[in-house]
């Protein structure tokens, strides 16, 4: 299956987990690769980018390495910024009432599966 379309499939996958509402993949300087969002996409992949990199230097800083991923919490839902290898991040925003320990899992095998598509260098 080439890139692309493994890529969607990915994300439209993470959207099928109960409370993901929308799902991105990233570059980790925040250029928008992929996205489920119907508007402002860019935006949100660029605010989330910024987001993780002020966790990873504050992380750093203090001597926690680097963070596997970042979770904002609100009392509307939860954004949710993972790693996906060395070039990219998964965004998902879930509803509030989701299972946060479900989203991890099911986020861990999405980057799983994003990461293997750039060491095998199969995007470009």
């Amino acid at each position: 299956m080439p890139s692309r379309e493994t890529i969607d499939k990915v994300l439209h996958d993470l959207n099928n987990t109960q409370g993901i509402e929308i799902s991105a993949l990233l570059s980790r300087d925040g250029l928008l690769i992929s996205s489920t969002m119907e508007r402002n996409a860019d935006t949100f992949a660029a605010m989330s980018a910024t987001m993780f990199g002020a966790a990873v230097i504050a992380a750093v800083e203090f001597g926690k390495g680097l963070p596997d991923r970042v979770i904002v919490e609100t009392k509307l839902g939860k954004l949710i910024a993972s790693g996906a290898g060395q070039k990219a991040l998964i965004i998902v925003m879930a509803r509030d009432d989701s299972t946060l320990g479900q989203i991890l899992i099911e986020v861990s095998k999405a980057s799983d599966r994003i990461n293997k598509v750039f060491e095998n260098n199969w995007f470009e």
